[in-house]
């Protein structure tokens, strides 16, 4: 396993910071993985929900495969990716975090190309208090 990236963010951190820092994380593991990164990410943080939204984060390969008809298999071959990422992703935000990964759930589209990373966190705050 590669070292995960980004160093956790302090308690207290700007919402913006935290969310510059998972934006990194992610897209430095597709490009780990991929060859190459997205072009545009944006990280929108709730209270139980992340979510990493990727858009053209395709290769030029799986353009060119999905543009004659594969789009289908340029599908499957990215959730691959997403299933071998999986634990990385996690790891990675929940050491941004200080907070439990619950539920990971990832999809993607060809037309448009986009990609979300969500990830449902542990109820909770980071002491590990759970709320009513």
């Amino acid at each position: 396993m590669p070292d995960l990236p980004g160093a956790p963010v302090e308690p207290g951190a700007p919402v913006g910071s935290l969310a510059a820092a998972i934006s990194n994380a992610v897209v430095g593991l597709l490009h780990e993985y991929t060859g190459r990164g997205p072009t545009r990410v944006r990280t929108t943080i709730g209270p139980d929900t992340i979510v990493v939204t990727l858009r053209d984060s395709l290769t030029k390969a799986e353009r060119t495969l999905a543009d004659h008809g594969q789009e289908l298999e340029v599908l499957a071959m990215r959730r691959a990716f997403q299933n071998t990422m999986r634990d990385e992703l996690i790891a990675s935000v929940e050491r941004l975090t200080g907070r439990t990964v619950e539920a990971f759930l990832s999809d993607n589209l060809h037309n448009p190309d986009v990609a979300v990373e969500i990830f449902l966190m542990e109820d909770g705050d980071n002491d590990g208090s759970h709320r009513s």
